[in-house]
């Protein structure tokens, strides 16, 4: 099959597109307002994009009364929020999570989380996840959409903080993916669960582009140091040469 989205009709009973596009991690965002009201909503269309620093998004749709969501309000108006990891013992305080209520109503306190307050910016996070970001706002990229949906806000926020609990660690020191048993959002209303994972290591690739890979800060660091270090000899033994002549 073969269409135009928003010019020829799929014929399906129900649109495949978000189905197209999975597993998707989910931006479970928490941010606090000017006025100190705690908000929690998980955002299906969300991603990090680069390590070093490390950067993050997540796109927001408007409401079906075609205002900005709360946590977009949030953002722009204190200019930090939290990211925080959606698992699968948590799936139900997502999805309550998700529900649109009247701005100024605590999540958390629906949900029945707990808040944990970050430790570099004024928000709370959810402190029966695993994983935590804090976040501090970068832009905003505002993508026209269609009525009644309207203005898509694509927000990004460099990450300042981050939190691991301990028993979500193996003995390499690596995040073990089935111990946090994260979920993801697929198509229509279907998730997904990770308990499983493979290895594969892109032959050929040198060390420092498989610390790339694996976007490692430390690696990045490193690598630039050996730059600096090998222009300064370069440029020492020009000098000398230069001299000798």
């Amino acid at each position: 099959m073969y269409y135009e989205p928003g010019v020829t009709d799929h014929g399906l009973p129900h649109d495949p597109f978000k189905a197209c596009v999975i597993p998707r991690p989910i931006g479970w965002i928490s941010t606090k307002s000017p006025s100190g009201q705690a908000n929690l909503a998980p955002y299906s269309q969300f991603n990090n994009l680069t390590f070093d620093p490390p950067y993050v998004m997540f796109a927001s749709n408007q409401t079906p009364q075609n205002s900005r969501k709360d946590t977009v309000v949030n953002i722009e108006a204190t200019g930090h929020f939290a990211w925080n990891l959606a698992t699968y013992p948590l799936r139900h305080a997502v999805n309550i999570t998700a529900e649109q209520v009247p701005y100024g109503v605590d999540e958390f306190d629906r949900a029945g989380l707990t808040k944990e307050q970050a430790n570099a910016i004024d928000v709370p996070m959810v402190k029966e996840s695993p994983v935590k970001f804090e976040c501090v706002y970068h832009s905003t990229i505002r993508l026209p959409g269609n009525p009644p949906m309207g203005t898509v806000d694509v927000i990004i926020g460099r990450v300042v903080g981050v939190h691991i609990d301990d028993g979500a660690l193996d003995e390499r020191g690596c995040l073990d993916v089935a111990r946090t048993e994260p979920i993801a959002r697929c198509g229509y209303y279907q998730y997904a669960v990770v308990r499983e994972t493979f290895e594969m290591v892109i032959p050929g690739m040198s060390g420092d582009v498989l610390k790339g890979l694996e976007g490692s800060a430390r690696g990045n660091r490193e690598l630039e140091e050996r730059r600096r270090d090998a222009k300064l000899e370069s440029e020492v033994e020009e000098g000398g040469a230069a001299v000798g002549k």
